[in-house]
């Protein structure tokens, strides 16, 4: 899952879709386990430089923070620079949560949540959210807290389970269906597979859904370049590795399918975000090596716009997905397995500069 662009230009309507939020809440706060501590030195040793390219992103005095914990299952991280707070989804809690950055603290944002993966914003800063099981659809939250159905089935049929989501300037909205949460009443509830996994996008001038494509297995998170010229989506079920697949995008087509990575050594590429010099910040992690050492690929693995590996950061647990944000854009937050984590960069989110 990847972010919808935001600074907090434009708050106006904004913040009254800020305050229904507020309203949405139940400030229960959520425990912070003092387990973890984060390197005292300058760089921090758990950002690896893996090409010197990425000493260009790198800030020498950041380090790695953890800015919550006590999560199942943290996905679908999204920035509201507009309320300078962060909401993601605790998907086996059946709630999003929220982090506020004036505070530093988290809370429940929205209990249940019908067991939402992805979100991002659309154009007009609106919570966009892939409920991944019982509705099994594709919602958005209005400013007064309303939640409006966007997609619901496709030609009658139900989804599987909506995971990922992005809007385009224009307001259409992509959204991933694999069938990740149907088999296991943990991140969801078992039930039949009705659709192929597929890749949909929804009109914003009808509302009409489109199957953009259904031959990726596993179809997980996924983002456009800066001008939209591009298309990116991971195959989470490529044997044997995860692929990251690049498409030339144009008025809502796809076409020129290219692999760009290939996790190689079982790495687990799951959501990203691309920034304004169109590296890749995916969240990675290991995804059942039968050897080695799984825990050295936990983090998020940072590519250049032709694929190859230029840093990694390490964390302490596999990250599943990351979002720019901050006041300036720069700050990177990492949603991983039980927390929150962030750090400050040398790069911006697309929509910040």
């Amino acid at each position: 899952m990847t972010e919808s662009p935001d600074n907090g230009k434009n708050g106006v309507s904004r913040r009254s879709f800020i305050t229904a939020g507020a309203a949405l809440t139940a400030m229960t706060a959520l425990p912070v386990k003092a387990a973890w501590e984060p390197s005292l030195r300058y760089p921090d040793p758990a950002v690896e430089i893996l090409d010197p390219a990425f000493l260009d992103y790198r800030l020498f005095n950041a380090s790695v923070e953890r800015l919550a914990t006590g999560f199942r299952w943290l996905e679908g991280p999204v920035w509201f620079g507009d309320g300078r707070y962060l909401v993601a989804s605790d998907i086996a809690n059946n709630r999003l949560i929220r982090w506020d950055e004036t505070t530093g603290t988290a809370s429940t944002f929205r209990s249940p949540s019908n067991y939402a993966n992805g979100n991002t914003r659309d154009n007009r800063g609106r919570l966009i959210t892939c409920e991944g099981s019982i509705g099994r659809r594709v919602t958005r939250t209005e400013y007064n807290g309303q939640i409006t159905v966007l997609a619901d089935n496709y030609q009658g049929k139900p989804f599987n389970s909506p995971n990922d989501v992005v809007c385009t300037e224009n307001g259409d909205i992509w959204f991933t269906d694999p069938p990740f949460q149907l088999g296991n009443n943990y991140e969801g509830r078992i039930v039949e597979q009705e659709l192929p996994a597929a890749l949909y996008r929804i009109a914003a001038s009808s509302g009409e859904i489109e199957k953009i494509l259904d031959d990726i297995a596993g179809p997980n998170g996924l983002a456009f370049s800066s001008d939209e010229s591009r298309f990116f989506i991971v195959e989470g079920r490529a044997k044997p590795n995860r692929i990251l697949w690049q498409f030339d995008h144009a008025d809502g087509k796809l076409s020129g399918k290219k692999k760009l990575i290939e996790a190689d050594n079982f790495g687990a590429l799951d959501g990203f975000a691309v920034d304004i010099h169109g590296n890749i910040w995916a969240g990675w992690g290991s995804s059942g090596s039968p050897d080695g050492n799984p825990e050295a690929l936990d983090g998020v693995r940072v590519f250049d716009p032709t694929g190859k590996a230029i840093g990694h950061i390490h964390l302490p647990e596999r990250c599943a997905n990351v979002c720019f944000g901050g006041a300036m854009g720069n700050r990177l937050f990492m949603a991983s397995s039980h927390s929150l984590y962030a750090i400050f960069v040398n790069s911006q989110g697309l929509g910040f500069a």
